[in-house]
């Protein structure tokens, strides 16, 4: 990390968390500073708890014991625009084009109760939509629907739906597993322009290692590092490493 960077609060501060089901413990005593900017990738074997981590960033789920912070503050129970969310199946709505998917949340948090934007205000919406599209490279594309898009295409466009909110940090879950090789080596490219030009928070779940060197500025790496033969369930996952792996993005 930079030294500018280093001297800054963090953004997000976890402190000894823990998170368990019943007598089920998934994750056990972590400890995390994230700074504003950094490129987070988080590694390691199915059911070691990445899933369960990324759904406490995401404000699903809740800590057992110990506490998250955001800017000093207790982390927000519900997901909201400080958070934008990318999962690997494409989160986008299939009866709306390309343009309407990306104006949605503009048009829900400008008009809560009817959800649409008139006059002025719906053509700075769809500046703003249109803007986004052509970030990721679908202004092309804006009057088409989710059918008519490739899967590449259609996560362009999830990114493109999510970043319009101009979020602090972005949620990665997975976001580039169901795509074909050449494909996710473009969404690569776009994913480092854009967190280069917009220096969001970025936390990335992958099971691709090679994924999480290559995207990120800091890799985690999730594992259980305690196993009770007689008692599998009492002891979760730990962050067993934590790599710089790049001091500027």
């Amino acid at each position: 990390m930079s030294v500018a960077m280093t001297a800054a609060a963090p953004q997000i501060s976890i402190r000894r968390l823990w998170k368990s089901y019943g007598e089920r413990v998934v994750l056990e005593n972590l400890s995390l500073d994230v700074h504003a900017g950094e490129f987070v990738s988080i590694v390691g074997a199915s059911g070691c708890g990445k899933t369960t981590f990324f759904r406490m960033l995401l404000g699903e789920e809740q800590p057992s014991r110990g506490e998250m912070l955001l800017d000093g503050k207790p982390w927000p129970q519900e997901p909201g625009a400080d958070r934008g969310v990318v999962f690997q199946r494409y989160s986008v709505f299939p009866h709306l084009t390309a343009l309407a998917n990306t104006r949605l949340f503009l048009e829900v948090s400008g008009a809560p109760l009817l959800a649409r934007l008139f006059g002025a205000r719906r053509r700075a919406a769809d500046e703003r939509a249109m803007a986004m599209l052509e970030a990721v490279g679908l202004a092309d594309s804006a009057g088409k629907y989710p059918h008519e898009l490739s899967g590449g295409m259609q996560q362009r466009l999830a990114l493109a739906q999510s970043l319009v909110a101009q979020p602090k940090i972005l949620l990665l879950d997975e976001p580039f597993g169901a795509l074909d090789p050449g494909i996710r080596a473009d969404m690569h490219a776009l994913m480092k322009s854009l967190w280069q030009r917009h220096r969001f928070t970025v936390f990335m779940v992958t099971h691709d290692i090679e994924e999480g060197f290559s995207l990120g500025s800091r890799l985690l790496v999730f594992d259980r590092v305690r196993n009770d033969p007689q008692a599998p369930q009492r002891y979760g996952a730990r962050i067993t490493y934590d790599l710089p792996l790049r001091t500027d993005p």
